[in-house]
């Protein structure tokens, strides 16, 4: 298998026991990334990152996310060797950032926010350049597969500033993979691009996963993480302030929400109900209840049974889960930060 394209599989049934064996490996192997009381306050004083200890585990995708201004970006870059840190220790692929800067750099590609290319200049001499600049090779077949796989291949002798946003931040993509990284650094890799174009390059995050290759991204589309992440880390004002296996965290922290349409209006919800705290919704057409999933008892069976006593009829009932989006604005809340 090849560092970005996907090998066929035989089927679904070994394709599943082969990802379980593999997270279980990668589970026991030393972190790919290793972040110890990590710090960065400015000259102004200014405190974007308390210390922060994590660890990446190799062939995970992480994903950080976070308002603007709590410190996903300072995070980055000081992994990246960009932002020097005021204190703390970090390793990528065992080499410390600081005393084995080219060694753990060369381990790292970086996608930054910002559209930073020469415009003028053609693809692949642009991606060419940028292997380069590590001190790697020439290998034109390598960069042939990674323009191919980021559907560049037929734009490489185009001008950059001839291409769209689009096709721009695809060519970041090449750039930060142009000399073989294993670690990959998106912030905000799909900020401005439509929506197609955001599923090709989630399939494509995935393909690098599955190649090998470590991601940690960061976003503010919700749905990216709860999409694509294996594990999620939450910052707020400098602070990181939760990491957890996704599926773990929608079931820890996720609720659920019966909503019933009922037979006739209500002006109030009657008194007999106070128990369920329950909401009048849609012009009094509708009775909300949210319960924790996770509750030995929901409520739910009791709730329905009062209904019927009291000849409360409904003619559709609905549930729905808390979504990633619900509980990260849940946790930012509660720090004091907003959503945006």
């Amino acid at each position: 298998m090849n560092r970005i394209d996907l090998a066929d599989v035989a089927g679904a049934g070994e394709y599943a026991a082969n990802r379980r064996e593999g997270e279980i490996a990668r589970d026991a192997a030393p972190p790919i990334v290793s972040i110890r009381n990590l710090a960065k306050t400015y000259a102004s004083g200014l405190e974007a990152l308390k210390p922060i200890n994590l660890d990446i585990r190799k062939g995970e995708i992480f994903a950080l996310l976070g308002p603007n201004g709590a410190g996903k970006t300072t995070l980055i870059n000081i992994v990246c060797g960009i932002v020097t840190p005021s204190g703390g220790k970090i390793t990528a692929g065992g080499h410390d950032i600081k005393r084995e800067y080219r060694a753990a750099r060369m381990m790292i590609g970086l996608v930054p926010q910002e559209l930073t290319t020469d415009r003028f200049e053609s693809v692949w001499t642009t991606v060419s350049f940028s292997r380069g600049l590590f001190g790697r090779p020439p290998s034109p077949s390598y960069m042939e597969r990674v323009l191919r796989d980021l559907s560049l291949w037929d734009k490489r002798h185009d001008q950059i500033q001839s291409l769209s946003g689009g096709m721009k931040r695809r060519v970041m993509i090449a750039k930060a993979l142009s000399h073989e990284p294993t670690i990959l650094f998106l912030d905000e890799p799909t900020a401005g691009v439509d929506v197609e174009l955001r599923r090709d390059m989630w399939a494509l995050v995935r393909r690098l996963r599955d190649g090998g290759v470590t991601i940690i991204l960061t976003t503010h589309y919700i749905d990216e993480a709860e999409e694509m992440a294996d594990r999620i880390g939450v910052i707020n004002k400098g602070e990181l302030i939760l990491v957890e296996e996704k599926t773990l965290l929608m079931k820890k922290l996720g609720h659920k929400r019966l909503t019933l349409v009922l037979q006739e209006p209500m002006s109030a919800v009657p008194g007999e109900l106070a128990e369920w705290h329950l909401t009048l919704k849609a012009g009094g057409n509708e009775l909300e209840y949210n319960f924790d999933i996770n509750a030995e008892h929901t409520g739910v069976p009791s709730l329905l049974g009062r209904l019927r006593d009291l000849g409360i009829g409904f003619k559709d009932l609905a549930t729905t889960q808390s979504s990633l989006e619900d509980i990260f604005v849940s946790l930012v809340s509660e720090r004091g930060g907003n959503s945006r």
